[in-house]
């Protein structure tokens, strides 16, 4: 059994690596190994996770997929969830979490006695629900936000996020340099729509 601890933040703002230290002390309090981490800006709503496939493609029959909360690993919609579920299953992981105690004795448990196979059908039940939860936590925080913005906007002063204006700067530079599109991305981590949007404007000679 090899343990691999799966760690994700929403933006390229957050700390994706801030909880790698309390998973493997939780793992070492169990005489675990973490075998390797994978580490991603992605958000949970959304099933575009290659570090979080490449964990899965990395793992045997029996391996933890450790994570501090159910909510790093979905805040999908219930069709996306079947989906990442159905090939966590297929692969025979086991998912452990942090805010999830009834997955903790999966850390050590190998036998296929009726007790093991009852704790798993609890865990995956509590799961479901925890991943449900997320995905309500993440409607409701796309619902305010959306009020907010319309509440501002109704009163004029709504600005929008504020640009980043060093890094558009290296952009536009990139492209004047004739930088490709997708080196530039890949480099930057804009979006396409970004990268047009500058590659629009009068600064940047054509």
């Amino acid at each position: 059994m090899f343990v691999r601890a799966y760690l994700r933040a929403s933006t390229k703002d957050q700390d994706a690596s801030r909880a790698r230290e309390e998973l493997q002390s939780f793992a070492d309090e169990r005489g675990m190994k973490v075998a390797a981490f994978y580490t991603e800006n992605e958000s949970g709503a959304s099933l575009r996770r290659p570090e979080l496939f490449r964990l899965l493609a990395d793992c045997q029959d029996g391996d933890v997929l450790l994570v501090e909360q159910v909510d790093r690993l979905s805040r999908l919609n219930g069709k996306d969830w079947d989906k990442l579920k159905g090939e966590i299953m297929s692969r025979h992981v086991k998912v452990v979490a942090l805010d999830l105690p009834t997955s903790w004795s999966l850390m050590t448990a190998n036998d296929d006695s009726i007790q093991s196979r009852m704790l798993d059908a609890i865990n995956a039940m509590m799961l479901d629900m925890l991943a449900a939860i997320a995905r309500k936590d993440y409607e409701d925080r796309r619902r305010r936000q959306a009020q907010g913005i319309a509440a501002a906007k109704s009163k004029g002063v709504y600005k929008g996020r504020p640009e980043d204006t060093e890094r558009n700067a290296a952009i536009a530079d990139m492209l004047n340099r004739g930088q490709s599109w997708s080196s530039i991305i890949k480099a930057t981590g804009c979006s396409r729509s970004t990268l047009s949007r500058i590659a629009k404007r009068d600064t940047v000679r054509s």
